[in-house]
């Protein structure tokens, strides 16, 4: 209700924790996380950097994502820090990941279905025209939500109840008719979420069938363990966020978002390099041989 305002200067940002002593053990443990995750993931990029057995496209692959994480992590949980300690919540109205993970996707299919072409078929050219594509879609995505909430009217309440200024809870509070918008936006979500997430889906189900039919046990152990984690990052990230944007507008609730949200803003990213680490003996064996380096540095 209120007059509406085309020109508002801010919006207020309700938040994810208030001054509870329940939410002050949330808010260091966000820090905590947060702090993992960009450690981690800048210690996954060391590692791909200084490694010479991992300049191969499936992890300049990686790579990619751990930079797309850090800078998640890096825009949201300062302001959610800087929020909760000021107490001033205002912020200026101002998804490369899913087509980075269906690229990611491709290239276990073509390592272990066509091996002996992979080096054509997932060539360094072709790696960095993937890499290129999924920053440009997703910058794209991102700059034409933006554009298009601004040019809505606001009411005078301009209270955002969430963390971050996500586009489905900024739309709550126009004055003007939004339908247009959010079949727009649904459209965009079927093509950024719906279209990866069933190429993922293809790509793995013909890697199912050739490694069903591999002689060694060894072999399918080793294609399993390549593509498991793989899948649990698909499953975090693509399940978080098929959540937020697909569901139909009478079962949205904005505590539900919040919470979802924070799953695949600040939890995902931390548990990324640690399911990619954990579950690849190579990346095991580089980290393992950079803290050898280390040790042998600091005992000369």
């Amino acid at each position: 209700s209120g007059k509406p305002s085309l020109y508002t200067e801010y919006f207020i940002l309700l938040g994810l924790l208030n001054h509870t002593g329940p939410h002050l053990f949330l808010f260091v443990m966000v820090l905590t996380t947060a702090f993992s995750s960009l450690v981690d993931n800048a210690l996954m990029l060391l590692l791909i950097l200084l490694d010479p057995q991992l300049h191969r496209p499936m992890y300049f692959l990686l790579s990619q994502l751990s930079l797309m994480d850090m800078m998640l992590v890096s825009t949201i949980v300062p302001k959610i820090a800087a929020d909760y300690l000021t107490g001033r919540n205002s912020i200026s109205p101002a998804g490369g990941d899913c087509f980075l993970l269906a690229a990611m996707s491709d290239d276990r299919y073509v390592a272990i279905c066509h091996p002996l072409r992979y080096p054509v078929l997932m060539s360094w050219q072709i790696c960095l025209r993937m890499i290129w594509g999924s920053w440009f879609l997703g910058a794209a995505d991102a700059l034409m939500q933006a554009a298009a909430t601004l040019t809505f009217s606001y009411c005078s309440s301009h209270e955002i109840n969430h963390f971050f200024c996500e586009a489905p809870s900024l739309v709550r509070l126009a004055c003007a008719d939004t339908s247009l918008f959010e079949s727009v936006m649904y459209i965009c979500c079927v093509l950024m979420l719906l279209v990866p997430i069933s190429l993922i889906l293809i790509s793995y189900s013909l890697i199912l069938t050739t490694v069903l039919q591999m002689r060694s046990n060894e072999a399918r152990k080793k294609a399993f363990a390549t593509c498991s984690s793989h899948l649990s990052v698909v499953g975090l990230f693509f399940g978080a966020a098929i959540f937020t944007y697909m569901r139909p507008k009478s079962y949205r609730s904005a505590n539900h978002d919040k919470i979802v949200s924070a799953i695949y803003t600040i939890f995902t990213p931390v548990l990324n390099p640690l399911i990619y680490s954990l579950r690849n003996s190579e990346v095991k064996g580089a980290l393992r041989k950079c803290m050898g380096q280390c040790v042998a540095l600091n005992s000369d």
